[in-house]
């Protein structure tokens, strides 16, 4: 290992993933490892590559979505189609996410209402038996 490559082992430590998931992102096409026998070797490409492969993840990004963006950054325009692109996709994701936060507040509002109501019926329910001892 170099300052410029990294083993599988490095790189999960580094990022907390497992062995499993780098595999998996490479038979996705999304990381290129140097093969050195068995041996799989990570360059800062990869690096950075699996950064934004796993911020992807954590904003809901599909992995299609994140290959098409990873591949968009070799298009020569200084990154604007790709920057332009993971805006679009941004965008999108945000609305999609701040509705999901509106319909569990009114999920969680709802529930409330109905434990509300179930203390209430418990109460009087227990109010009642006392009452008939």
């Amino acid at each position: 290992m170099t300052d410029e490559t990294m083993t599988i082992r490095a790189m999960c430590d580094e990022f907390e993933v497992t062995p499993r998931t780098l595999r998996f992102y490479e038979s996705k096409e999304l990381l290129f490892p140097v093969r050195e026998g068995q041996k799989r070797l990570f360059t800062k490409r990869d690096r950075a590559r699996l950064k934004l492969i796993l911020r992807g993840k954590r904003f809901g990004f599909s992995l299609e979505e994140i290959r098409q963006l990873l591949d968009l950054y070799d298009k020569g325009d200084q990154q604007f189609t790709q920057l332009s692109r993971a805006y679009e996709i941004a965008k999108e994701r945000l609305a999609d996410m701040e509705r999901q936060r509106d319909e569990l507040n009114h999920a969680i509002a709802d529930l409330r209402d109905q434990m509300n109501w179930g203390d209430q019926m418990l109460t009087s329910l227990k109010n009642n038996k006392k009452a008939a001892e």
